[in-house]
């Protein structure tokens, strides 16, 4: 079964975010992504709003569920009060827990399970409640993932980026095998997988031929640079095609 794609527009939000202007729009070019055949949206709003605003997350719900009924809206962030509060009024299908700082740039490194156990079991007892799907974002490493699995969440989503950022081969080959023996970890505990971050055209295919067993990932930068050349529609029928989809 072929990986799905989901695509998080936080690139396309920051660029619009540089003027006071309406575009680019992010419910509009994530429409086209959709009718491309994007599986979903993830959306990764931060306290200060520097990019996804709170209002694009109900426009995008309503827009999402009017439209495309079986797409997948993905929400990402840190579990602050008022991210849950969101979750909750906007009801995602999935919610994605990832251990960032408010002042990060982006995600760079999974939870430390063992330190937040706690804290995420809370959380996700919370949004389950609320009838969501929950992802945690975890480092390629199975040691971490009985952990995870104690936390209650449904699945986990590998933090790519050491691959992803990884130039020579033997390296990224060494940070690839480390992801598959996570993900074989995981599906041997009952979690789903899904990966993310700095994922691209050229090491999507070789990671989803390693571990074919990846439900989703969630891609933004390289996707949004790569749509800067081919357009949005054309980017996403690349991008299913990496995932190993018949396009």
């Amino acid at each position: 079964m072929a990986t799905h794609l989901s695509v998080n527009v936080n690139a396309i939000a920051q660029l619009r975010n540089r003027r006071s202007l309406p575009w680019p729009s992010v419910v509009g070019l994530s429409r086209i992504a959709l009718q491309a055949g994007a599986s979903g949206i993830t959306v990764h709003p931060r306290p200060d709003e520097r990019h996804i605003r709170r209002t694009d997350v109900f426009d995008l719900t309503d827009m999402i569920r009017a439209e495309f009924p079986k797409a997948e809206f993905n929400i990402e962030g840190y579990p602050s009060e008022d991210f849950l509060e969101l979750c909750e009024r906007a009801k995602p299908d999935q919610v994605t827990l990832v251990p960032d700082d408010p002042a990060q740039a982006t995600s760079d490194h999974g939870w430390d399970v063992a330190t937040d156990g706690d804290l995420l079991r809370q959380v996700i007892g919370r949004l389950k409640l609320g009838g969501m799907r929950v992802s945690i974002f975890l480092d390629g490493d199975p040691a971490l993932v009985p952990g995870a699995r104690a936390t209650g969440a449904d699945r986990i989503e590998l933090y790519t980026g050491p691959y992803g950022g990884a130039f020579e081969p033997d390296v990224a080959d060494a940070e690839r095998e480390k992801l598959a023996a996570t993900a074989e970890a995981a599906a041997r505990a009952g979690l789903g997988v899904n990966a993310g971050h700095d994922l691209t055209l050229d090491n999507l295919p070789s990671l989803i031929a390693r571990v074919p067993g990846i439900a989703e990932v969630s891609i933004g930068h390289a996707l949004t640079a790569d749509a800067l050349i081919h357009g949005m529609a054309e980017t996403v029928r690349l991008y299913r095609k990496a995932c190993g989809e018949t396009v």
